[in-house]
């Protein structure tokens, strides 16, 4: 948790643009009759094409059972995020979570976007975009001088108001010199609480909604995050950088 410097928030620009591109293609490929482990694939060439590593794939903190095994994180439907690309295809009207992060010049970046593939209804494509405006609204209360809580007020209030819910056991993150690092970014709390935000901080926010109760599990795999109920998520993320006028976005083309 540290200011970085000129030169890093150079690179995790860089970085960010060139991740944010990559995520752009693979979203084009998520088609009905595609593998989640085709997207995978697929998002693990472009990332070294660019020069860089994926920083998801034998990632493992001290309370995983093992190493994550892919680059992408590919969650359909009730999978709130982490789920494991496989064998398993992409149908009609499937709200797909795509979570990608790399590793360029020694810095990594993060970032994710969830999609509905082909036909939607209704209320798939609310929860998206309502999922997509709580990442905006908690980026827009992202200063420095600000406070970890003030995001998470925001989100959180934005997200309830709409009729939709927080996941808490999961939160947005510092990012830059690691994968995750100090602090953590909740989407809930209260003005005024939380971390303090400085200049040149990097951190991930990622709201994670639910259409249906707030209330998610583990899978038997490990990593696999659902919801309880079995209705859908949804989970959009971006990497910025804290300034003293507000946030610029770092993933983005």
């Amino acid at each position: 948790m540290i200011a970085r410097k000129k030169e890093e928030i150079e690179i995790l620009r860089e970085g960010g643009q060139k991740l944010a591109a990559i995520l752009e293609d693979v979203i084009k490929q998520a088609k009905p009759g595609v593998t989640t482990a085709s997207l995978d694939a697929l998002a693990e060439k472009m990332i070294r094409d660019a020069g860089g590593a994926p920083s998801f794939k034998g990632y493992k903190s001290y309370h995983d059972a093992y190493a994550y095994p892919a680059t992408l994180c590919v969650s359909i439907n009730d999978e709130v995020v982490h789920g494991i690309p496989s064998s398993r295809k992409i149908i009609e009207g499937d709200l797909i979570g795509l979570d990608i992060g790399m590793k360029y010049k020694g810095l990594f970046t993060d970032m994710a976007k969830t999609i509905i593939v082909g036909k939607f209804d209704q209320a798939g494509r609310e929860l998206v975009e309502i999922t997509r405006n709580a990442l905006e609204i908690g980026i827009g209360e992202a200063k420095a001088g600000g406070f970890t809580g003030d995001i998470g007020c925001a989100i959180e209030e934005y997200i309830e108001s709409e009729g939709f819910t927080v996941v808490k056991e999961l939160v947005g993150h510092g990012v830059g010199k690691s994968v995750h690092e100090e602090p953590e970014v909740p989407n809930w709390g209260d003005k005024g609480t939380g971390i303090k935000l400085f200049e040149n901080m990097i951190i991930a926010i990622e709201p994670m909604v639910n259409e249906g109760s707030a209330a998610v599990y583990l899978d038997k795999d490990k990593w696999t995050w659902k919801t309880k109920d079995g209705k859908r998520s949804a989970h959009f993320e971006h990497t910025i950088l804290i300034t003293k006028k507000g946030a610029e976005i770092l993933t983005k083309k």
